[in-house]
């Protein structure tokens, strides 16, 4: 385009000035100047480009404003005027400018240029006017003109340069706006960018010039984006020059180039289209240099958070994965540190990395391992979701490195993850159960050798698995149900971290010891050894034998530390006190200050050591009342992930570690109570846990806990004799540790349990060839005869001989089962056996019934023995009766059955027909220590009860007129001796008047009982001597003494159920003087005991 020739102002040349404004000279002064370019400016913003007279008019003014006087005033206002005039004059007479030499042109844009900077204060009272020079330049893109000119780029950069020095945060949108529309036209229709004119557009790009002026990088980086598709071919030579070429001095900005390549990419990667390929070239560069500083880039370009160049552009990322094998070591590293942010922002990536950093992880660099481990970490902690299980393998394998910095990162790494996830719950129980296995893998390091993992594992477990720092009830419920979900060997580490801290407690405490003995040379080597043997314990043997030392020297000449000291490792320190002691001990060691102090250091890791952070009363009180709502089904066991069962099983378990490391701790009634509970449980683990604890940490028990001590006693003895072996063993060793009179508890415990084994073994002889059953059977009545006391030196307590007394009635009972021993068992010895139902204990009588008719309803017991059930009529207790009458219903209706679907049965009717139970029940009620006195009225009321209650059962029905048999077996003993003493005249005596209340009970019941007897009965000769010999029932007379009332008018009363009542065994030396057997069974006779227990 050729400028036209130069237009001649109307007039001759003459000026016009619009109305109201005079000729405009250097003459007038500078506030005249301005005042009369105001009204021009005026005048140029009202015109518009139609006016075509205004224009001709004022075409000589155009011109004259455009002279030196005004381009080179020193006046800033009248340069500003001018330039507004300018621009109004090129909007006006656009597209042809009144100017045709390009030099003026030029003077003229520059100068424009150069007011621009006037927009740099937008608190200027000249701001506006400066807008309006920008907004018409920007709005008639006034600069396109200066396309034809030859040196346009000069203003072109001038303009660029200054519109970036000038824009800051106090410009609004608008003003950016017009500044992006002047530069963008310029760029969008030229013919090109030179290289010049890009620097001053990516110069804004680089990191120093970026911080110093951030709306200028904004106006770049806005700039390169409206004007991506024209200027992306410009950057494209630029880089191939300096990258391929090699052409450093093409530009100033040749060494940035890579910053400059992050940062197009982030504005926008298509404005390096044409680079990326130059980068896969650089990176097979052999200057390793070259290859880390293209390996930098390409990772701040491939991990960038919205980044698609690895999709994009397959080739370039699987080069770039291949550095990850680079021979030199810093590419290795920075490929290795890429992966953590490639991890976070582009998880699609993660299966292309993990192979690479699989093999990373056991690079022979330790640099490179260590950052492989955190790399995956970092991602892990940002969302565990971004690494897969392989990942999380490698960091698992690191745990072994052989170098200690690389098994550090990743013990810790797994802690932060285990205590973000599995802890806190941040990100759900999917989460929390990914990596489950990172509390069981953390504790197998405690059985490493290094003292540097047992020591890091400790406060991993104190800091990240059950945080000391949360308040108790929280930090237990979070060990409770670690040590539920723990594995075995994770478990058996956890203990041996307790029992190494304990162990280190004791050491610590024999040092104290000895530093309260006066000074000795064997005091000195006492201590030497002990001071070797802590610093065993801690790191770096060498150095901690020194400071050990030293630290033994301080604690000699500090009294006030040794009572620190003593108070933390105190059995009663609580976690707070601890806290506060360690930190104490610590200020007294700070001084002097120093930046570095290895002493204090090492000081600190047997403090971590030794402090009891978790446990102490406090925290043993919660963690059993976890144990309690566990018990009570009302804990959180399900949502913890582990069955009530195990919770329980666990929590015991834990408690009994912690009996051993912390015994003082237990040390409470609540905490007992609740032990007493899992006594009871019917699962054998939980039970022998909780007898461990107590024979751990019930020292006090007995002295202090009466209460506990009565309950716990009893528990103990029926562990011991019916638990399982563990239990009895553990109850053995829980009796010997808690109770001072140990000897009787144990003797109380072996007397029955030896009463079992000679049982147990003589029924596995079934033979008494050896005799050995008979001095067994002496041994056992004469238990019964002593009450349970054979020592008779009353030290056992009354409770426990009613055991002995059940166990010995119990005994001959077991015995009686086995026809070898049925038949030496003498009649003493069965009525020993039998008053045991009538024990003066509630509970012995219970427990023998219940045996007694279980043994008889299954056939075992010979038929003697359901006589015994006829004494319960003398029970006091209601319940009691009625039990045994029901007893007696059901065995009497087996044996009937038996009888009838048997046939081979009736020729063993003596020993299963019902009936002849009645003459074993005779002689027992003859022999009952109760009867003493036969003309007596209560105690024939009594015998009357206590026949009545049999034969009332078995007289239900008359089959076979068995009343008449049951006359005539009574009528029949009448006529024989009481076998078991016949010459005693007053025991035959008994034997006859219970055969006449007898008999008047059955004529009582029944009117069929006169009728002739179906056949004989057989009586029993070990019972009753057959002779000829006719007892008459008739009153005794005795001249010394009155006449009794006959027999059977003491007893023709109603037949009654005896009620609740109090009854005695009395024996006087008279009533016993003729009747051997009852010199023997006397001693049964308790003192006026009440039997309504």
């Amino acid at each position: 385009m050729e400028f036209p020739q130069q237009q001649k102002p109307a007039g001759d040349g003459k000026i016009v000035y619009p109305p109201g404004v005079k000729e405009i000279t250097d003459k007038i002064s500078n506030d005249e100047v301005v005042k009369r370019l105001k009204m021009v400016v005026k005048t140029y913003m009202d015109m518009d480009q139609d006016s075509e007279e205004e224009k001709q008019q004022y075409l000589g003014l155009a011109l004259h404003l455009a002279s030196e006087f005004f381009l080179r005033n020193p006046n800033k206002d009248v340069r500003l005027l001018v330039a507004c005039c300018l621009a109004d004059i090129f909007r006006i007479y656009a597209p042809e400018a009144p100017y045709t030499s390009h030099d003026k042109l030029k003077d003229i844009f520059l100068f424009i240029t150069r007011q621009l900077k006037g927009l740099e204060d937008t608190k200027s009272p000249q701001f506006n006017r400066y807008f309006y020079l920008l907004e018409n330049l920007a709005w008639v893109k006034s600069y396109n003109i200066c396309f034809e000119l030859e040196d346009c780029n000069e203003i072109f950069i001038q303009l660029f340069k200054t519109l970036f020095s000038v824009i800051n945060n106090s410009h609004n949108q608008k003003v950016q706006m017009h500044m992006m529309d002047l530069m963008s036209s310029i760029i969008m229709e030229g013919d090109g960018v030179t290289q010049e004119l890009l620097d001053t557009i990516l110069i804004n790009l680089i990191p120093a010039h970026k911080n110093l002026n951030k709306q200028a990088y904004d106006l770049a980086k806005t700039l390169l984006k409206r004007t991506v598709q024209t200027i992306e071919t410009c950057i494209a030579n630029f880089f191939n020059q300096v990258l391929v070429m090699g052409k450093s001095s093409v530009s100033d900005l040749s060494e940035h180039v890579f910053d400059l390549i992050q940062e197009l990419f982030a504005i926008d990667p298509l404005l390096l289209t044409s680079v990326m390929p130059q980068l896969e070239f650089k990176l097979k560069s052999n200057d390793g240099e070259e290859r880390l500083a293209v390996v930098r880039l390409l990772a701040k370009l491939f991990g960038a958070k919205d980044s698609e160049l690895a999709t994009q552009n397959r080739p370039l990322w699987q080069c770039f994965l291949g550095r990850f094998n680079d021979i030199h070591v810093p590419v290795r590293l920075e490929c290795v540190k890429f992966a953590s942010h490639c991890l976070m922002n582009h998880p699609d990536l993660a299966k292309d990395l993990t192979e690479y950093l699989k093999v990373r992880s056991h690079d022979p660099e330790e640099a490179i391992r260590h950052d492989v481990i955190v790399t995956i970490i970092n991602a892990g902690k940002k969302d565990l979701n971004l690494v897969n299980d392989q990942l999380l393998g490698f960091v698992r394998e690191r745990t072994l490195d052989k170098r200690w910095r690389v098994r550090k990162e990743a013990m810790m790494g797994l802690a932060q993850l285990y205590k973000k996830y599995c802890l806190h719950h941040e990100a759900g129980k999917e989460s929390a159960l990914k990596i489950s296995w990172i509390k069981d893998k953390l504790l197998h390091i405690y059985y490493q050798n290094s003292i540097d993992d047992k020591l890091l594992v400790e406060k991993i477990f104190a800091q990240y698995m059950v945080p000391h720092s949360l308040d108790t009830e929280e930090k237990m419920k979070c060990l409770y149900y670690l040590y539920a979900c723990l594995d075995t060997n994770a478990v058996k580490a956890l203990n041996e971290m307790w029992k190494c801290q304990n162990m280190l407690r004791g050491l610590v405490r024999e040092l104290l010891d000895l530093h309260k003995l006066p000074v000795s040379e064997a005091n000195n080597t006492a201590m030497f050894g002990k001071l070797m043997t802590i610093a065993k314990n801690l790191p770096d043997a060498g150095k901690a034998q020194d400071f050990m030392k030293k630290f033994n020297q301080v604690l000699g000449e500090d009294e006030k530390l040794r009572v620190q000291l003593e108070t933390l490792i105190s059995p009663t320190c609580s976690c707070k006190q601890a806290e506060l002691c360690v930190r104490e001990i610590t200020r007294k060691l700070t001084f002097p200050k120093q930046p570095t102090n290895p002493f204090l250091e090492m000081v600190k890791f047997l403090l971590e050591r030794i402090a009891p952070v978790h446990i102490d009363s406090e925290a043993i009180s919660a963690l059993v009342k976890l144990l309690n709502k566990s018990i009570e089904g009302t804990a959180d066991d399900d949502e913890e992930g582990v069955t009530p069962d195990t919770a329980i099983r666990s929590g015991l378990e834990l408690l009994k570690v912690l009996s051993f490391t912390h015994p003082t701790a237990f040390h409470s009634a609540e905490t007992y109570e609740s032990l007493l509970q899992c006594l009871k449980m019917e699962d054998d683990k939980v039970a022998e846990a909780a007898i461990q604890i107590f024979r751990n940490t019930g020292q006090k028990i007995e002295t202090e806990l009466q209460q506990i001590r009565s309950t716990l006693i009893p528990i103990l003895h029926q562990k011991a004799k019916r638990g399982t072996p563990h239990q009895a063993k553990q109850a053995v060793h829980c009796i010997h540790a808690i109770f001072n009179n140990k000897e009787v508890q144990l003797a109380q415990i072996f007397e029955v349990q030896a009463i079992k084994l000679l049982v147990r073994w003589l029924l596995g002889m079934k033979n008494n060839q050896s005799k050995s059953a008979n001095s067994t059977l002496r041994l056992l009545s004469a238990m019964l005869v002593s009450e349970g006391d054979l020592t008779e030196q009353k030290k056992i307590s009354k409770s426990d001989m009613s055991r002995l007394r059940l166990a010995a009635g119990g005994a001959i009972m077991k015995l009686a089962q086995e026809p070898c021993y049925h038949d030496i068992i003498t009649p003493e010895q069965f009525q020993l056996c039998g008053l045991v139902i009538n024990d003066e204990c509630y509970q012995v009588r219970q427990i023998f019934a219940q045996k007694l008719h279980l043994a008889l309803v299954k056939l075992l017991l010979p038929l003697e023995y359901l006589a015994v059930f006829a004494l319960c009529a003398k029970d006091p207790v209601k319940e009691r009766r009625a039990h045994a009458r029901q007893c007696l219903l059901k065995n009497i209706s087996v044996r009937r059955e038996y009888i009838k679907q048997n046939p081979l049965a009736h020729e063993k009717l003596v020993s299963l027909l019902p009936e002849y139970v009645v003459p074993y029940m005779i002689h027992l009620l003859a022999h009952d220590p109760d009867f003493t006195k036969p003309q007596e009225y209560e105690q024939l009321k009594d015998i009357k009860e206590c026949l009545w209650f049999m034969l009332e059962v078995l007289m239900t029905k008359n089959e076979n007129n068995s009343h008449a048999f049951l006359r005539k077996m009574v009528e029949n003993i009448k006529q024989t001796k009481d076998a078991q003493c016949p010459d005693d005249a007053k025991a035959n005596e008994k034997l006859y008047i219970v055969c006449d209340v007898a008999l008047f009970v059955i004529a009582n019941k029944s009117t069929a009982c006169h009728l002739e007897s179906p056949k004989e009965p057989v009586l029993p000769t070990k019972f009753f001597l057959i002779t000829n010999s006719l007892y008459i029932s008739s009153p005794l007379s005795s001249s010394t003494q009155p006449k009794p009332p006959p027999v059977l008018a003491a007893v023709n009363k109603p037949l009654t159920v005896p009620g609740r009542r109090i009854f005695t065994k009395t024996t006087t030396s008279s009533d016993t003087a003729s009747n051997a057997s009852s010199n023997s069974n006397s001693q049964l006779s308790s003192s006026a005991n009440n039997k309504n227990r």
